[in-house]
């Protein structure tokens, strides 16, 4: 009877045990942030991940999400400059920079911080809205004004709020009527003087192009009529050449074979006439006659 007690005598104290020690070790993630309380006072600010221990009751340790977060703002109404109203839609990307002020100023509270986040961004967007026109927040500055919001909204978030904005980006930015037609207006016309600049310029460079293509076609032209030339008379002398040569071994043969080449052009058609004297030195051979 009493090995049985001391069985379960030794089963309640490794239970113990074990409730003990699952009460003293906690484990933090790479994804998170940790700090460790001891009656509601930090005492550790940022715990390393890894696995640690901590004293049952006495420390409590609370864990924050470390990843980059996003906050998404309702759409708000903004003024430019020029007094357009512009309805825009935008978000920021957050993390935690220091846990402890993170904790002193939310209590570790997201749904807070998101809270604080969207109105700093508000505050932020209307103020770069206020000092640019609408072109420039259409379309012409609109990374520089992204770029000085989230650099503005660092400055005042970082210390105040212990969370770092990583970046601060325009969803959507739409325009009222009244101010949709203004902008849709001055778009055509930006784009159709763009345009016509561009036809200015295909035609100016077509023009060049045509008459370099004139130019290279004369040139290309002369060019060839003068090799043909050159050949014609090459050709015209080797005929030349080869006629005196001809003439000079026969002049007799060559002489008829002239002749009868005249008669063959000079009786071609029925409907030619010819007068010539009957001792004409045309007919030389068909008289039979000899020099």
């Amino acid at each position: 009877m009493m090995a049985a007690d001391r069985k379960t005598l030794a089963l309640i104290l490794g239970a113990l045990a074990l409730l003990a020690a699952n009460g003293s070790l906690f484990v933090t993630k790479e994804t998170e942030r940790a700090i460790m309380l001891r009656f509601g006072r930090i005492v550790t600010a940022d715990i390393a991940p890894g696995l640690h221990w901590k004293l049952p009751v006495v420390h409590q340790v609370k864990k924050f999400d470390a990843r980059v977060l996003t906050v998404d703002g309702e759409p708000q109404s903004f003024f430019t400059i020029e007094r357009k109203r512009l309805i825009v839609d935008s978000f920021a990307k957050w993390r935690i920079a220091d846990v402890e002020t993170y904790y002193k100023a939310t209590g570790g509270i997201e749904e807070l911080t998101r809270s604080r986040l969207t109105d700093r961004i508000n505050d932020g967007l209307r103020n770069q809205f206020g000092t640019r026109t609408l072109y420039e927040v259409v379309s012409g500055e609109r990374d520089r004004l992204m770029e000085d919001m989230t650099r503005t909204l660092n400055e005042a978030v970082r210390d105040s709020l212990g969370v770092e904005v990583l970046d601060v980006r325009v969803r959507r930015i739409d325009l009222p009527p009244e101010v949709s037609d203004q902008v849709f207006q001055r778009m055509t016309a930006e784009r159709e003087k763009e345009a016509r600049e561009l036809r200015a310029m295909g035609m100016e460079s077509a023009e060049k192009l045509r008459a370099e293509a004139d130019r290279e076609v004369t040139v290309i032209r002369a060019n060839a009529y003068r090799e043909s030339e050159l050949i014609r008379g090459d050709g015209d002398a080797e005929a030349t050449r080869i006629y005196a040569e001809a003439y000079q071994q026969d002049p007799e043969f060559y002489a008829f074979t002239r002749s009868l080449q005249a008669y063959r052009k000079s009786f071609d058609s029925s409907d030619d006439l010819l007068l010539l004297e009957p001792n004409s030195e045309f007919f030389r051979f068909l008289k039979g006659e000899k020099n």
